[in-house]
This record gives structure tokens, sequence and C-alpha cells, in this order.
């Protein structure tokens, strides 16, 4: 047997590595890890222009609630707060009663909000997590009620709410809206991305009941998207007129109610009118200076997948 010896390889020759110029600027385009993207100029310019369209019926309502009515329907309408405005919003206050139309504006948002939280959260968590039969039908009906206008439902609400003897009580304008469809299909589809099964899997190998899974795992887990729905459900509830005017009366109304007594005159005075706005508005910016940094920190974390 002949042994030959293997034929030698010629080496094989690498690119030399490119030369450092410097740090590398990192890309426009491409964002990593503890990047932010800087706003141009043009950025600025457009958040300034939206800030300013959004601030100017706000600022034009507490001008007009400060002067008379004369120098609101100038030909040139004033641009800067009078000294009237104390008076006329003690004006609005007596001829409204807008201290009772507060309150019960208060009781209605409130419960309005809590009971939409609580039950659109459990059937949002049914809907996403939980098998049963005919859920896709009922999912279905859900989102098809979307479709109907609530015009519609105005007359066999009336009635029932007549038979049950709430005609002109705040029952007739809470219990209509303790749920709300949006509300269910909103909650469903946070929860299918937000909650992850093994969670729940977990839970139940230890023991917990399904009221233990939704008190210590659901609503942690949904407290970001239960935040955003309780700011659009009490916002929706405070402004809301139509149902409230049919089914309350002038005894007992809610505040937008009680301020359409202000302009149900024939010749209303607009700078009244415009302090009963003002008041109406007040306790909506309350609310969202209070809860508004929770609200978007709890979108905030709700959007970071971990």
């Amino acid at each position: 047997m002949t042994l030959t010896s293997p034929t030698p390889t010629a080496p094989v020759k690498r690119a030399p590595a490119p030369r450092s110029t410097g740090p590398a600027r990192p890309s426009r385009f491409r964002m990593g890890a503890g990047q932010q993207l800087k706003g141009g100029p043009f950025a600025y310019l457009a958040l300034a222009v939206v800030g300013f369209g959004s601030l100017l019926p706000l600022y034009w309502t507490l001008v007009a609630a400060s002067r008379t009515q004369d120098e609101v329907l100038a030909s040139t309408p004033p641009f800067l707060p009078g000294g009237k405005l104390v008076e006329n919003l003690q004006t609005a206050w007596e001829q409204a009663n807008l201290g009772k139309a507060i309150v019960n504006s208060v009781i209605v948002s409130s419960s309005i909000t809590a009971a939409t939280l609580f039950f659109c959260t459990l059937a949002g968590y049914a809907f996403a997590k939980m098998r049963f039969r005919g859920r896709g039908w009922l999912m279905t009906a859900v989102i098809a009620t979307l479709t109907i206008p609530p015009q519609l439902s105005v007359v066999p609400l009336f009635m029932m709410m007549s038979g049950l003897g709430w005609g002109g009580q705040l029952e007739s304008v809470i219990f209509p809206t303790l749920v709300s469809a949006f509300g269910v299909f909103f909650m469903r589809q946070y929860l299918i991305e937000a909650l992850p099964y093994e969670l729940i899997e977990a839970a139940k190998i230890d023991g917990a009941n399904n009221f233990r899974i939704v008190v210590s795992v659901v609503l942690p887990v949904a407290r970001p998207a239960m935040m955003v729905l309780g700011m659009l459900t009490f916002v929706q509830a405070w402004n809301d007129f139509f149902w409230p005017y049919l089914a309350l009366n002038q005894q007992n109304p809610t505040l937008q109610v009680a301020l359409g007594q202000l302009s149900a005159s024939y010749t209303p005075d607009q700078s009244i009118v415009m302090a009963g706005a003002l008041i109406s508005t007040l306790p909506l910016l309350v609310v969202f200076v209070v809860f508004g940094k929770k609200i978007v920190g709890g979108i905030m974390s709700g959007a970071v997948k971990g």
C-alpha cells in the first residue's frame, strides 16, 4: 500500500478590515433600544397648531362668559376676558339650578362608569379566553347592536322605564347604559393580546377558582384598558343630552339638561349660556388633570410587551 502526502493548499487571503473613522452615526429611520425620534420644526409647528385649535373653543367660552350680551354679539367680538365672569356664573347657577344638576350628573356618570367597567371587563374576558357554545354568534350579536341607531329604541325604552315607575328618576338614565357593546368589544380585543393563557393555567394549577382568577390575574392585566374605557365612558355619560332630556324632568335634571334651560327662552343671553357651559366643562378638566397621567401611563405600559 503506497502512502501519498496531501497536496498543500494555498492560504486564503482575507480582505483587510475597514478602518474606523469615528463613532457610527445612528440611522434616522432605524430605532434602537433607548433611542428616540427627535421632532423637527415642522413637528413643533403642527403640534402648536393642533394645541391652539383645541384650546381656542375653551378660551372663547371663558371670554364670552366674562362679557355682556351686547359685547358678545358685537360686530367686532372681544378677544380678552372681561370683568363679569363671577356675576354671570352666579346668574347661570341660580337660573338653571346647577347645584342639583351637578350632583345628579356626578351620580349618573360615576354609576355608569363603574358598572360599564365591571360588566364589560367580565364579558370581555369571557369572550376572549373562555370556551363555550355559541361564543362567536353571541359576539357577532353584540357587535351588531352598534349598527342600530339609538333613536330607534327611544319609544320602547321610554315605555319600559315608565312601566318600572322610573319616569323622571335617575334610574331611568343609569339602568339602560350599565353595559355597552363598544366596551365589551374593546376589552375583548385588549385581553386577547395582553392576557396569555399560561397565566390562567398557572392560576388554575395553584387552585384558584374563576373569581380568584378574575381578581388576581384578569383585573391587573386589564387595568390600562379599563382606565381608558373609564375615561371615555365618563365623558360620554357626562355630556349625554338626548336620552336624559327625554327621561328626566326640569325638577330633577342632569347638568346638560339644566343647561338647556338657559337657552330655552326666545332671546337667550349668550353670556349666561357660555357661563353655564364653562361650569359644565370644569369637572371634566379636573378629572383629566387628576387621572390623565395615569391613563397615559397605563396606555404605554399596556403597549410595551415584556
